[in-house]
């Protein structure tokens, strides 16, 4: 980080998260030795950004000048509403002790899935709504547009998020910060791992490889994952859902589509998704592919919300492989992941977060090696335990 008036700080002084990506943007100092996270008998919360307690001058402006970076992750022992309420009073204190601005990185940005209300002018979609869409938000409120608002008044001036799957959302975080918010889309991580690791195989022109998006929502984000993987054999079949039941939908290829159910035979099958919460559209779609008999099928996605009815759901053999970003980081625990460990894998983004990040702020990100991210696999995955094999098996040669 080439400016010294850039300072990151989290949402909680021990966030792995927060540390990782301060120190990929060339921060020096320990995240916590910049701010206090205090919270009173009484529950109540209170951050104090960290001066000399000797020093009397320029009281309430020891960060003028400052540009404040506030990264907000989900938590195991905070709820999402205590994470907002720091934030908000973390961004206060910031502009009541002279910062210049305040920027929140919230990789998985809060509350995208209240994102309309029960009336036509609460809420940006792509085309007119239903009585029945107005409905499903009756007697709720535009809680999107509420925690935008809240942001602003608090004094966020920059909002930086990854891979939002709400047009409204969008649009709203556009109109309340004035165009300086920012939905990153992690399309060179995918491309990466998709080339360069084994989690699939296809020949050289892409033959044998079939990229799946689950509805019309997926569609364009898929199609640009197609493009930019460069080769021009890859498949790309879009399936649509139609949703019967809280828990139920029905799965069918798309009229649309490029290619169908009987093109993927014995391909390597990837389906992308935004998010899952309860599993079970991805599951019945995989399940669906599964049926063209393809060699494997990998749900790919970047917000893992890992409910226990997902993980039930998951454990399906109609999956064989899940990749997933840390935008939500508690994936990274062995007993969140639970069964799903043997054939999860985590691509850890804190480094290109930072990149992008120190791309937009005009800053340069700290000199580490080319890699866009870490991988998180636990050693019950398949991959893991062949990759030990061979590894074993290749020192044994070269011993001999």
């Amino acid at each position: 980080m080439n400016a010294s008036n850039y300072i990151v700080v989290g949402n909680s002084s021990d966030d792995p998260f927060a540390i990782d990506v301060a120190y990929a943007m060339g921060q020096q100092e320990e995240v916590a030795d910049l701010i206090s996270l205090k919270q009173f008998a009484n529950t109540e919360f209170c951050p104090r950004f960290i001066s000399d307690e000797q020093d009397f001058s320029d009281i309430g402006n020891k960060l003028k000048g400052q540009r404040v970076v506030i990264v907000s992750t989900s938590h195991l022992a905070l709820s999402r509403q205590s994470l907002t309420m720091r934030t908000l009073m973390m961004a206060r204190a910031a502009k009541e002790n002279g910062a210049a601005e305040v920027i929140l990185v919230e990789p998985d940005l809060f509350y995208s899935a209240q994102d309309r209300g029960p009336r036509p002018e609460l809420g940006r979609s792509e085309a007119p709504r239903s009585e029945r869409d107005l409905k499903k938000f009756d007697g709720q409120p535009f809680t999107a547009r509420l925690y935008a608002d809240m942001l602003r008044v608090a004094g966020v001036d920059q909002v930086f998020t990854v891979h939002n799957h709400s047009h409204s959302v969008q649009a709203t975080f556009a109109e309340v910060f004035n165009g300086r918010f920012h939905n990153l889309i992690p399309y060179d991580i995918y491309v990466d791992y998709l080339r360069n690791s084994d989690i699939v195989a296809y020949g050289d022109g892409g033959e044998g490889l079939a990229l799946c998006a689950p509805d019309r929502g997926a569609r364009d984000f898929v199609r640009e994952l197609c493009q930019r993987l460069d080769l021009p054999k890859v498949k790309f079949v879009l399936l649509d859902k139609e949703r019967t039941g809280e828990r139920k939908v029905s799965i069918t290829v798309h009229a649309e589509s490029e290619w169908g159910l009987g093109d993927i035979a014995g391909h390597d099958v990837v389906l992308f998704d935004d998010m899952v919460r309860t599993g079970s559209t991805v599951v019945q779609a995989c399940q669906v592919l599964k049926a063209a008999k393809p060699r494997k099928t990998v749900f790919a996605l970047t917000h893992f919300y890992a409910s226990e009815e997902g993980r039930i759901k998951m454990a399906s053999t109609a999956i064989d492989e899940i990749l997933t970003l840390n935008t939500i980081p508690t994936v990274l625990n062995r007993d969140i992941q639970g069964r799903l460990r043997k054939k999860m894998v985590v691509l850890k983004i804190e480094r290109w977060l930072a990149r992008k990040l120190c791309g937009t702020l005009g800053l340069t990100a700290r000199q580490m090696d080319d890699s866009l991210y870490a991988i998180d696999m636990s050693s019950k995955n398949l991959r893991w335990r062949q990759k030990i094999w061979l590894s074993e098996q290749l020192k044994a040669l070269n011993q001999r």
